[in-house]
């Protein structure tokens, strides 16, 4: 089927000087990517103005704010409470949470789509924040996530490395 789509679109391409030399379309996972993954992403920091970022036991890119997949009957904020429990211990009822305006999408890499086989292309984070006590304890579930770290604002960009994903913390901090 794909590769009939994909012979139908390009032969309807008016001005590529040689189809033959495009390259094939790898097989695609039996699942159909159509859509994004909807997660919540909690952003939470100290009264002291530290913040609460998470390791994932992963080699590259693994610290960033706790995240989670919004389950199905759940807002926002019920999801960010929930996943915040499950892979830090940290309470916070999900009336607490500020809704934020910004979001973040992203694809998930080839490597992952070929390992997973997941059900969508990639996720679309909705950010919320919230403030807790300084003396706040952490229990990463040591399943999903391997450490944690409270850190001043000023020190995020040494620990998160995907610049647009950066930005948009940052611009919620701000």
């Amino acid at each position: 089927y794909f590769r009939y789509f994909r012979y139908t679109i390009l032969s309807r391409i008016k001005y590529v000087p040689n189809i033959r030399n495009i390259p094939k379309i790898p097989n695609l996972p039996k699942i159909m990517y159509s859509q994004y993954r909807h997660c919540v992403s909690a952003l939470i920091t100290r009264k002291d103005g530290k913040v609460l970022l998470v390791h994932k036991p992963r080699k590259d890119d693994a610290w960033q704010i706790a995240q989670g997949g919004i389950e199905e009957g759940e807002n926002e904020k019920e999801a960010a409470s929930r996943e915040l429990m499950e892979e830090t211990g940290i309470e916070v009822a999900p009336d607490k949470f500020e809704i934020c305006d910004q979001t973040y999408q992203y694809d998930f890499p080839e490597h992952f789509i070929k390992a997973e086989n997941p059900k969508y292309i990639g996720q679309k984070l909705i950010f919320v924040k919230a403030e807790v006590p300084n003396d706040t304890e952490v229990k990463v579930d040591q399943r999903e996530l391997d450490d944690f770290k409270w850190v001043e604002v000023e020190e995020i960009m040494n620990y998160i490395l995907r610049k647009e994903y950066l930005e948009v913390i940052l611009s919620i901090l701000d």
